[in-house]
């Protein structure tokens, strides 16, 4: 299954590409030689968390290129008057009574404790494509559901300010 990422994600994970490889990388191979020259490698704490830290930047930047080349760019095609790609949107809860305002995103930009949702979360493929005043049900799969409603959606652009996800 290839992830469908925007243009401005694929864009976000090339600058940070560069990044680690032409500014981070060559610190990295600095700090590993600097810790090598300590001593006995088998005792050698600084070389040990140096090389970890330059293998963990090694395998972000393979993880983005892999991305990178397995994704299908994707456009919003969303209405003016439907939920698509960057819109705000609030919707109603009703098993639990409250309201919230999620902004749907592309699964490299999620962050649900920042209201940030996947378009392909339960709750972003209820909403997607929906407008102001549905009903949808929200399936959480093994027979379990709720209902929520939409109450209002503010259209919203990918202007570069949600970050990209790291891990």
């Amino acid at each position: 299954m290839y992830d469908e990422l925007t243009r401005g994600d694929v864009q976000k994970m090339q600058e940070e590409i560069d990044y680690r490889t032409q500014v981070l990388r060559p610190k990295l191979i600095e700090d590993v030689q600097t810790a090598r020259a300590f001593g006995d490698l088998s005792e050698n704490f600084e070389y040990k968390c140096a090389k970890q830290e330059k293998n963990r930047n090694d395998s972000r930047i393979r993880y983005l290129q892999r991305m990178i080349k397995t994704a299908r760019i994707i456009d919003d095609r969303s209405g003016q008057d439907t939920a698509g790609l960057y819109d705000t949107v609030e919707i109603f809860m009703e098993n639990t009574g409250k309201s919230r305002r999620i902004q749907l995103v592309t699964t490299l930009r999620q962050d649900a404790l920042k209201g940030l949702i996947s378009k392909e979360s339960p709750v972003g493929k209820a909403v997607l494509g929906r407008r102001a005043g549905d009903r949808v049900q929200v399936d959480m799969g093994g027979g379990r559901s709720y209902w929520i409603t939409i109450r209002s959606i503010e259209k919203g652009t990918d202007d570069g300010s949600i970050p990209i996800g790291s891990f």
